[in-house]
């Protein structure tokens, strides 16, 4: 069953739409202010997300820029603003959709329904393949060159979500909301399990062949 999380500060209208959604059987989280849903995107990653852009604490903007530093959720934006360029700004700014206040429980319905069904359609393959490295995402299965690589629940969530984007540098802040499921947390933890990995595919941080840190920047899998 899907999560939805409703980023909304006027507490009657957030019981309604929690109220509403949890009638047609989605499981519901709500948070009134920005740093709220940062935090709960990061520890709770939701299926799909409804962001209200009056926030008490940040512009919604601003927020769903942020949002889009830790999760590729998709994202409905609901506003009072029905302009055209400002909803143009949105959608190129990572919203996936949107709805103009006032809106029937209906109609946010039918957008959660057609975001999550072109979210769910355009999933990547279950298996990633990067050179010799194969990652089955299914199984929890590694192979490199064709041996099957002993890694621990963390270590094979680490090589997977790099391994997912080859060649992209991936910034620490990320791997710790996406991997460790932490808004914040010591870079040490990280650098610790990466030399883990290392060492079970067969080279260094001074020799690397697969895992490449850029200094200052994050990490990235390549093929050799």
């Amino acid at each position: 069953m899907a999560v939805v999380l409703v980023v909304e500060d006027d507490p009657v209208v957030r019981a309604a739409m929690i109220r509403d959604l949890s009638a047609r059987d989605w499981v519901v989280r709500s948070v009134g202010t920005a740093l709220e849903s940062l935090r709960e995107v990061a520890e709770h990653p939701p299926d799909a997300i409804i962001l209200d852009l009056g926030l008490p604490d940040l512009d919604g903007g601003e927020t769903l820029k942020m949002i889009r530093g830790i999760s590729n959720a998709p994202t409905i934006v609901a506003t009072a603003r029905d302009d055209e360029s400002e909803i143009v700004r949105l959608l190129r700014a990572g919203a996936d959709d949107y709805v103009v206040k006032p809106f029937s429980s209906e109609h946010l319905h039918a957008r959660i329904e057609a975001v999550l069904r072109r979210y769910r359609g355009a999933q990547p393959s279950k298996v990633v393949e990067v050179g010799g490295l194969r990652i089955d995402l299914d199984s929890r299965v590694s192979t490199l060159d064709g041996v099957e690589l002993e890694l621990t629940r963390r270590e094979f969530d680490l090589l997977a979500y790099l391994a997912a984007r080859p060649g992209k540098v991936v910034p620490r802040r990320e791997l710790l909301a996406q991997v460790w499921r932490q808004s914040y947390g010591d870079d040490q933890t990280i650098d610790v399990h990466l030399s883990w990995v290392r060492r079970k595919l067969g080279e260094t941080a001074a020799a690397p062949r697969y895992l490449h840190t850029v200094r200052g920047v994050g990490v990235k899998l390549v093929a050799p």
